[in-house]
């Protein structure tokens, strides 16, 4: 039923789409027959029309991929330098978390470590809506900050760096075996607010699949069975992004997205001083609007990356 869905919104969409040129062009070729050059402002909006429906259809087939409309989980990592970094990947995960509320989508947080003083050493959230993953893909990487630093008394100009990693969460249609003798499960005490078992109980789960490496967390359910169950689901979604990668022969590009975090290594540059700034280092666009960025306005870039990606696939 989803797929005859996802078939009938682009079907709908196209006919729509061709409605609208073919209005246009009964308008143009009234105007030219009648010589009424009042009706250009009503050809020009139809016109106007016409093209943005065009580019919303080119848009989203740019997110026709095998997953692209899957659920997204998204997972921020703080670089090295403490506080700072710490602080600048909690603001990253206030600006995904705002970017969501604006697409409507529904967000979870499933894991989070808070920083030693300040903000956060890693978190993860799962996103759910249409094409979340499609979207999100293109901010996977390294995030650069410059800015005055509020934790120092002498207001010196820091460089901070986190990382953004996201996959799509498998469906139970897709089939990935664990091992149960593979995996290591630890548990701990959730942190945070919460409920009566918050930091009495061991309800937080933490899984390793020694094969691969691949660590997960959960820790947001009440209960340790709840933890377990979500985070053995964001396992095999791991496990199935990497399954992927080698059957397309693309692991190299998987792992490319883990680079080391720190200088020269970023996807994208936030300057809040000397000057107001986000640049991203793939496609040039930028913009002074930091602010606007801050607060979720990520469809420029996201839009720039993913029209880039599409060109270089047809070439």
């Amino acid at each position: 039923m989803q797929e005859i869905n996802s078939r009938k919104s682009w079907v709908d969409s196209w006919v729509s789409t061709k409605r609208m040129l073919d209005d246009a062009q009964t308008l143009i070729e009234l105007a030219e027959e009648s010589k009424d050059e009042s009706l250009q402002k009503d050809i020009d909006h139809e016109f106007l029309k016409v093209t943005n429906a065009f580019a919303d259809l080119e848009f989203r087939n740019m997110l026709s991929g095998e997953d692209d409309k899957r659920t997204a989980i998204l997972t921020v990592h703080s670089g090295a330098g403490g506080t700072e970094s710490q602080d600048w990947a909690e603001m990253l995960l206030r600006m995904y978390s705002r970017w969501c509320e604006k697409k409507g989508y529904k967000i979870s947080l499933a894991e989070r470590q808070d920083g030693d003083g300040a903000g956060i050493k890693s978190a993860t959230i799962e996103v759910v809506g249409d094409y979340a993953f499609g979207y999100l893909k293109a901010e996977i990487g390294v995030h650069r900050l410059v800015r005055i630093s509020p934790f120092d008394a002498n207001k010196r100009r820091h460089t901070s760096f986190a990382s953004v990693f996201v996959y799509p969460e498998i469906e139970d249609d897709v089939e990935i075996e664990v091992n149960p003798a593979d995996v290591e499960m630890d548990t701990y005490r959730a942190g945070g607010k919460g409920g009566q078992n918050v930091n009495k109980v061991e309800t937080a789960v933490r899984l390793r699949h020694i094969p691969s490496g691949v660590v997960v967390a959960c820790q947001e359910e009440r209960s340790q069975f709840q933890n377990r169950e979500r985070a053995m689901k964001m396992l095999k979604s791991r496990l199935y992004q990497i399954r992927k990668e080698e059957e397309e022969a693309r692991l190299a590009a998987i792992e490319g997205t883990k680079k080391k975090i720190e200088w020269g290594s970023q996807i994208r540059s936030y300057v809040f001083h000397p000057y107001n700034m986000v640049k991203d280092h793939r496609t040039d666009e930028e913009t002074s609007d930091t602010q606007g960025v801050m607060d979720g306005e990520l469809d420029k870039f996201i839009k720039a990356y993913l029209m880039q990606s599409s060109n270089h696939n047809v070439a």
